[in-house]
């Protein structure tokens, strides 16, 4: 990414702290390339979370959670139930990618301020993100047992006994949850940016 107006200067570079729930305020300081540690209560939610939130458009009395400012995580995570409570064992991110005929609809709705998970989103989310003065955060894949280091404890959790485990909407209490903006509230991509240039190299390779 050398050259790139998102390059991200490494040493540099300072890490970032947030704090959740977010303010608008918060997420208009961060910028594509930015690093940060989250702290605070952050909620999960796949697949079937996602479509069910599209599709009831729930009013926020008929939610658990309070979603306002809070960063909804692409994550299916790995849990076992003690005589303590439930205990994280593995959460790393899901591909983004899967639930992006729905974000656009549940960040504009529910008051989300964050969403994170790997592999970036599409062009109705990088919208979103625009008018709702929000950020997309990419975290690290391949490495679900020390992201759940950085969980401190599980809260709550919500429809596990309809979704299951790993769709179940969980909250979260983490201490400097590592990630990366790349895709932030001015309508800027780190993937989008990634995608023009592996293009345009391939189009001179085929040549």
């Amino acid at each position: 990414m050398a050259n790139s107006k998102f390059e991200i200067r490494n040493s540099k570079l300072k890490t970032k702290q947030i704090t959740l729930p977010l303010t608008k305020d918060d997420v208009m300081k961060l910028h594509v390339g930015d690093m940060v540690l989250i702290n605070g209560l952050l909620v999960t939610g796949r697949d079937k979370v996602h479509k069910f939130l599209f599709h009831e458009r729930l009013k926020a009395e008929q939610i658990p959670f309070n979603l306002k400012g809070m960063i909804l995580y692409h994550c299916g995570p790995i849990i076992r139930k003690t005589e303590k409570g439930f205990k994280l064992i593995a959460g790393g991110p899901t591909t983004s990618m899967r639930v992006e005929i729905y974000e656009h609809q549940i960040i504009s709705e529910y008051g989300l301020l964050g969403v994170m998970g790997k592999g970036g989103m599409g062009k109705k989310t990088i919208d979103a993100l625009k008018k709702n003065s929000c950020v997309y955060l990419h975290t690290i894949g391949g490495a679900a047992v020390y992201l759940a280091d950085r969980v401190k404890r599980v809260v709550d959790v919500w429809k596990l006994k309809e979704f299951g485990m790993a769709e179940a909407m969980w909250l979260f209490d983490v201490a400097d949850f590592p990630a990366v903006v790349t895709m932030d509230a001015y309508g800027e991509s780190l993937h989008e940016e990634i995608e023009k240039r592996s293009y345009s190299k391939f189009k001179r390779l085929i040549k």
